[in-house]
């Protein structure tokens, strides 16, 4: 069996992930940290296994389904090196429309929820796979067959930006310069994303630039008055195999059966998780409006009775 230079780069990546996650899982134990716990590290694996299960069997559609596109490529790009940036940097933010409909769609948040689903944030939680993510990830990444990118170096991008992304999933403190944290997603950033803090919810979601979450007002920074709680904000419990994939579809198709009328059946469909045609649930934009105003109305009365005080000393 004869190995591209493609092959040997991803082979040596994914090795050089699995033993940074052997270093930090022996770090864990070692120090008491307890970042890993063995039932959320094997359901880890598994997640992960299914999803290259689904993955090998949508490889050579999406393969076949790129390479038929490039066929009525717009344009070619000829330096090697403006192609290579252009299709990372274009990918990468095809990957954070990709991402940000997985936040804001509820039906596409029962697939990527599983992601989520761990109370644990660690190495091994980047590998808590969007099981089903394979079988509609293609269509948001076809514009790159139109502009002229080959469908084996888009899948090969794909896989250099899915390993750095793995990379960010820890809870170790790294000190970037701040350019770079400017720039790139880090660690900080990524543990926003897997909070269940009503502040952090549906921010940061790059996978290598987060400029994109800058840009487009989806950044949070990382908080030391806000500790993150990692998980959902309503935890499954039934964390079984099967239950911990379809346990959002569930709660989608109990929420459409309830609904009173179609046009409510859609919205529970295609409205972002949290909204509920009678209000008895709320989307994260408006818990964070709410958790901002108490915010501010808490700001202002402490500047007021710091004020009176002031007043007070002044005429005793």
């Amino acid at each position: 069996m004869k190995f591209t230079g493609s092959d040997v780069s991803v082979g040596g990546l994914f090795g050089f992930v699995i033993v940074l996650t052997l270093v930090e899982m022996y770090f864990s134990y070692a120090h008491d940290k307890k970042l890993y716990t063995k039932r959320d590290t094997w359901t880890n694996i598994y997640l992960m296994i299914v999803a290259v299960v689904i993955n090998l069997g949508m490889k050579t559609a999406t393969f076949f389904l790129l390479e038929y596109c490039y066929q009525f490529r717009l344009f070619e790009i000829s330096n090697i090196w403006i192609y290579w940036l252009v299709l990372i940097l274009t990918q990468d933010f095809l990957y954070w429309f990709l991402h940000t409909v997985g936040h804001y769609v509820r039906f596409f948040w029962a697939m990527h929820v599983t992601h989520h689903s761990s109370e644990h944030f660690n190495l091994t939680t980047g590998f808590r796979s969007t099981v089903f993510e394979p079988l509609y990830r293609v269509f948001f990444y076809l514009p790159l067959a139109f502009m002229g990118f080959t469908a084996m170096d888009i899948l090969f991008a794909y896989l250099v930006t899915q390993i750095y992304g793995n990379l960010v999933h820890t809870q170790y403190k790294i000190n970037f310069p701040k350019w770079y944290e400017y720039i790139f997603v880090t660690p900080s950033h990524h543990r926003v994303h897997h909070a269940s803090n009503v502040r952090y919810l549906d921010k940061n979601m790059g996978m290598v630039l987060i400029l994109w979450d800058r840009m487009f007002g989806t950044f949070q920074a990382e908080l030391p008055e806000d500790k993150i709680k990692y998980g959902l904000t309503t935890q499954p419990k039934d964390t079984g195999p099967v239950n911990i994939i379809f346990h959002e579809f569930i709660a989608l198709s109990a929420d459409v059966k309830k609904a009173p009328t179609f046009m409510d059946k859609v919205k529970y469909i295609f409205n972002p998780p949290g909204w509920s045609h009678d209000g008895s649930t709320k989307i994260a934009k408006i818990m964070q409006q709410e958790l901002h105003d108490a915010e501010a109305l808490a700001t202002n009365n402490i500047k007021d009775f710091d004020e009176k005080q002031r007043t007070l000393s002044s005429t005793g």
